[in-house]
């Protein structure tokens, strides 16, 4: 290889993320209510496969060259029926890299009022939706417990290989499972974790 390929492989190349095993996007939508901003929430279908009844935001897998904004709005009008034109993008916050290997971009967005009160949600997806108040979650710290991520390499690992014949101390990692308790719904894990950052964020 010359050098002049060497510089070609890597033309105009950003970096990424190594072995991320899928992206996806959500949408975190803020309304302008008669006291405050609130913030919409999901429910997700009983039926569904994954995380059936869970709270979360709206959103799904990044299509193609699809960017996070375009995938939140797209899901977001597909899930409740609010048009793209309804959103005012805010930001992008930062990306959350799950434990599991993929990565999660959520979109900070202002949703019209008109359009939050006519919603058209997907049944197969949505069972249902609320709002919370903002102030809720900067007045309320989460419950914050947490597990370990321990290393469990099997019986057959080739430490010979890396030349540890003894072993190999692996580092273990901790995630945090930040909980809201909105009466009777909990607001947790990853939609848990997009909450806290907003919060912290505004300050």
């Amino acid at each position: 290889m010359t050098r002049a390929e060497l510089c070609a492989a890597f033309s105009g190349r950003a970096p990424g993320v190594q072995d991320v095993t899928g992206e996806y996007a959500v949408l975190v939508p803020l309304i302008e209510g008669n006291t405050g901003w609130e913030l919409l929430f999901e429910v997700r279908a009983s039926t569904l496969r994954r995380q059936p009844g869970e709270v979360c935001f709206p959103g799904g897998r990044m299509e193609g060259e699809e960017s996070a904004v375009a995938c939140a709005l797209r899901e977001t009008e597909e899930e409740l029926g609010i048009p793209a034109a309804a959103v005012e993008v805010v930001a992008e916050l930062d990306v959350l890299l799950h434990q599991s290997g993929f990565l999660l971009h959520p979109v900070l967005g202002v949703v019209d009022a008109a359009a939050a009160e006519q919603l058209k949600l997907q049944s197969a997806e949505v069972a249902e939706t609320f709002r919370v108040p903002l102030d809720f979650f900067r007045q309320n710290a989460p419950l914050c417990p947490s597990y370990p991520l321990e290393p469990r390499p099997g019986a057959d690992f080739p430490y010979e290989a890396i030349g540890f014949p003894q072993g190999y101390p692996f580092r273990a990692g901790r995630v945090e499972v930040p909980i809201y308790r909105w009466g009777e719904k909990a607001i947790w894990g990853i939609t848990g974790r997009i909450v806290r950052h907003l919060v912290e964020v505004l300050g």
